[in-house]
Formats: structure tokens, C-alpha cells, sequence
């Protein structure tokens, strides 16, 4: 049977090594903050080629405890992409700043439109948010353009993206800060939630230490209302055994995408980019296709035994949540063509070239039986 995301697969081939790293953290006594936090962090910021790596407790804390330290808050805009996660824009509510919404581009694997950012940029704008959708960089040089000019923060979201590059940089080391998610199903995933800020900012650096851990420095001293938001001990040992396999697991989930692409093409679907990897190498967290016949497709395709994901179903501009905001139907027209038409096919880097065959050759079969 094929599974949309196995993860027993992935502990299969690494148990020993988790046992090992696990056994070693019980036997410490030490489970917040400690030695192997301590080392994960050193060793993924030497990965991603950053001065400081902070651990948190999750993506959404990294979001949260990055806008905080940039002071972002009430009266204050921060633009971003409606398609995809509720936590890149409930980063900005939960902060206090209102969240603003550019359309997409089909062009570019359904990332932020960098030709519609500028437009909604006001003088209340303090912070862009690009988000590396499902594993595929933004176009960073027009981003970092635009903060340039009017003088605005990024904060990456690259929660979805890990090891992925643009331009030879590892995402989330591009922008002022870089957030991460440690989230089961991430390409890299703990046992558990968790989550990581960077940044190459010596005084943010601080300021995000600070605020993981009450607003703190010094035991029981406060300088600033802050969070409680670590990375435990179990999670960043488990994370440091995964973090020697990051690399080979992208590469398979890109060799799998191309075999997709390969047995897929010419149908009536629109596929995702692999790029050239000298200008952007996406690690696919999800491979998404756009076809009109979404609901029809998952549908048989889950009779055939293929279970499929619908990321996502309903764009933030459009969520009750954020009816105050005064957006409507039809003001991000891409942003809701693609909630109408994106399925995510089975993708991890334990899928057999043959499953994956398999797939592509079902979705073959339900466009010729029309």
C-alpha cells in the first residue's frame, strides 16, 4: 500500500542511532537547553551558513519570537503570501501588526508574486514575509530589492524548506532572519514539535535568546516580557542524527519529483518547476500539482489505494478569522485558483521508483478514460 508520508520507514533506517542519542539524554538528567541542544545548534548553523541558529519550541514561536525582536507590533503592516500555512500570517496577528496579502505567481511554483509586493506596501509596512512554499525558493534578489528601498525587515519563513537553496545560499540565511519547523512531517522532523530561528545579527541574536526564555539573561531577572519557547534536549538529539541524512533525503525527494514530471508530462495538469539548481534547488516538502479536475482526481485516486493532500483548501485572505481585514472573492484571484486546484501527490524519500510509477500512471489512466 502506498502511504502519502511514511515515517516508520525513515526510524527504520535511523533507530539505532535515535536509541542511542535518546538513551544518552535520559541518562544526563538534562532536558531543556542542554549539551546536545547546544551542539544541534552549532552544527545546523554551520548547515546553513549562519552565525547564530536559536532553538525554539516550534515553526509558529520562530515566527512569533522573530517579529517580537524586530519590534514589530500594533499600527504596524507585514506583507505575505495567502497560500500557505495559517501560521505565516497568524505570526503577525499574534504580535499585534496587521497582515497583508500579495497574490501569488503560477510562474514561480506558487510563491508570493514579487511583481505584486510593491503595491501593498503602505507607511505603516515594517516587514516583508516571504514563505518557501512546499520546498521551492522565492525569488530573494527582487525581495531584497524591495525591502531595501523602503527600508523593511525579512523574515523568512522557511519552515517548508529546509536545505533548500537560491543562488548557492541555504534559504532562511538570506533575509535578516530565518525561520524554521521541526514538525513530524518536515523534511527534517523531530519526534515531536519544534522549531528554529537565525540569523548572521549579533544583537537580534540576543534579543531571540532573550525571549525564548521569559525575556531573560540571568535566572529569575527579567528585562522584557518574553515566551517559553525552547528546543527540548530529546528533540534537538534526535534532530542532530537527522541532520547528517538532510541532504540525501532532499536529493531523493527531487529525483522523485523529476520521475513525476518525467511520467506526467503532456497531461492537462500544470506541474511543478524543478529549476536549474544553480539558480534555485527545491527540496520539495510536497509535490503539487493544478488541475481543474482536483475534487474528480483525488477522488479516484484514493479508490486506486493513492492517498493525495489538499494544501491548502481555502486561502488566508478568505479565512473568518481575517473577515475584518475586508478582503473579498476575487482580490487574489491566483491565491484562490490555486486552493481550487492544487493536489499534493505521495512524496518522501523512502517511496519506490516503482510506487511513484505506479502513481503517475494512475493519474495517466483517469485523464484518458475522460
Amino acid at each position: 500500500m502506498i502511504q502519502f508520508l511514511d515515517l516508520k520507514a525513515q526510524y527504520q533506517e535511523i533507530k539505532q542511532e535515535i536509541k542511542k542519542e535518546i538513551e544518552e539524554v535520559l541518562e544526563s538528567g538534562q532536558y531543556i537547553l542542554g549539551p546536545k541542544e547546544k551542539q544541534f545548534e552549532r552544527e545546523i548553523a554551520e548547515y546553513l551558513g549562519v552565525k547564530h541558529a536559536i532553538g525554539v519550541a516550534n515553526g509558529t514561536d520562530a515566527l512569533i519570537i522573530s517579529l517580537d525582536a524586530l519590534g514589530i507590533g500594533p499600527g504596524d503592516e507585514v506583507i505575505t503570501t495567502p497560500f500557505t500555512f495559517f501560521a505565516s500570517a497568524e505570526c503577525i496577528s499574534r504580535v499585534g501588526a496587521k497582515p497583508v496579502f500579495a497574490d501569488i505567481s503560477f510562474e514561480d511554483n506558487l510563491n508570493i508574486d514579487t511583481e505584486k509586493i510593491e503595491e501593498k506596501i503602505t507607511e505603516k509596512t515594517k516587514a516583508i514575509i516571504p514563505v518557501h512554499i512546499f520546498g521551492c525558493p522565492c525569488n530573494m534578489d527582487e525581495i531584497i530589492e524591495i525591502a531595501k528601498r523602503y527600508d523593511l525587515f525579512i523574515v523568512e519563513d522557511a519552515c517548508q524548506a529546509i536545505g533548500a537553496e537560491y543562488k548557492g545560499k541555504k534559504v532562511g540565511a538570506i533575509g535578516d532572519i530565518g525561520c524554521f519547523s521541526f514538525f513530524p512531517t518536515k523534511n527534517l522532523g523531530g519526534y515531536g514539535d519544534g522549531g528554529l530561528v537565525v540569523t548572521n545579527n549579533d544583537e537580534l541574536a540576543e534579543k531571540i535568546k532573550r525571549l525564548r526564555v521569559h525575556g531573560s539573561t540571568k535566572k529569575y531577572y527579567h528585562s522584557q516580557i518574553g515566551y517559553n519557547s525552547r528546543l527540548d534536549e530529546m528533540q534537538a538529539a534526535i534532530l542532530k542524527v537527522k541532520l547528517k541524512y538532510i541532504d540525501q533525503w532532499n536529493e531523493k525527494r527531487i529525483e522523485r519529483a523529476r520521475l513525476y514530471n518525467e511520467k506526467l508530462k503532456d497531461l492537462p495538469i500544470i506541474l511543478p518547476k524543478i529549476y536549474r539548481e544553480d539558480y534555485k534547488k527545491h527540496v520539495f516538502h510536497l509535490y503539487t500539482i493544478l488541475t481543474q479536475k482536483r475534487d474528480e482526481l483525488k477522488k479516484y485516486l484514493e479508490q486506486k489505494g493513492i492517498p493525495t493532500g489538499i494544501y491548502y483548501p481555502l486561502p488566508l485572505h478568505l479565512q473568518e478569522v481575517y473577515k475584518d481585514l475586508g478582503y473579498k472573492r476575487g482580490d487574489l484571484p491566483n491565491a484562490e485558483e490555486a486552493c481550487e486546484r492544487a493536489l499534493s501527490l505521495p512524496l518522501y524519500p523512502e517511496l519506490k521508483e516503482g510506487q511513484v510509477e505506479y502513481v503517475a500512471k494512475t493519474v495517466r489512466e483517469f485523464f484518458e478514460r475522460m
